[in-house]
C-alpha cells in the first residue's frame, strides 16, 4: 500500500477532520441529530473554526517542542502582528501569540530534534526586526488541545 502518511499528517494538522458525532452523542446521551444540528449551528456562528487531529508528536517526527519568546526592535514594536504573521507561515510554527510583559511575541514550535530547531532559529526566527530570543524547551507535554496525554 502507498505510504501517504506525511501528506495525511499535514492535512490533519490543518483541520481536515470531522467531529465524531456518534461518539459525542453517546457521551452526552443525546440523539445524533441533535448533536449534528448544534455542531452546524456552532460552525455557522463562527464558534468552531476547525477540527484537527491531536498527535503523538514523537511518532510523526515532531517530538522536539519549544516556546520562543521574542523581543522586537523599536521600529517593529508598533506592529507585532506583522512579524507574527510572517513567522506563522512556517509549518514548524504551531502557534504565535502577541503577549504583554517583557516580550512581544511567543511562538510554539515543533520540530524533529534539537538540530532542526537550531536551523529554524538561525534561518527563520533570527531575522530583521527581532532583537532578542529566549527559548524554553518542553521536557514533557501532559495536556494539549484540552486532551490529557
Amino acid at each position: 500500500m502507498k505510504d501517504i502518511k506525511p501528506k495525511l499528517v499535514g492535512l490533519l494538522k490543518k483541520g481536515c477532520c470531522t467531529p465524531q458525532i456518534l461518539k459525542v452523542a453517546k457521551k452526552l446521551k443525546e440523539p445524533s441529530t441533535t448533536i449534528h444540528y448544534n455542531i452546524k449551528k456552532l460552525e455557522s456562528e463562527g464558534a468552531v473554526k476547525s477540527y484537527k487531529a491531536v498527535f503523538d508528536y514523537k511518532k510523526i517526527e515532531e517530538g522536539f517542542c519549544a516556546y520562543v519568546l521574542i523581543n522586537l526592535s523599536p521600529d517593529e514594536y508598533g506592529d507585532p502582528e506583522k512579524i507574527g504573521k510572517e513567522l506563522s507561515k512556517h509549518d514548524q510554527v504551531e502557534s504565535v501569540d502577541v503577549i504583554t510583559g517583557d516580550w512581544e511575541l511567543i511562538l510554539k514550535v515543533r520540530v524533529k530534534d534539537q538540530e532542526e530547531y537550531y536551523s529554524l532559529l538561525k534561518n527563520v526566527i533570527s531575522r530583521r526586526g527581532v532583537i532578542k530570543i529566549k527559548s524554553l524547551t518542553s521536557l514533557k507535554q501532559l495536556k494539549t488541545e484540552f486532551i490529557d496525554i
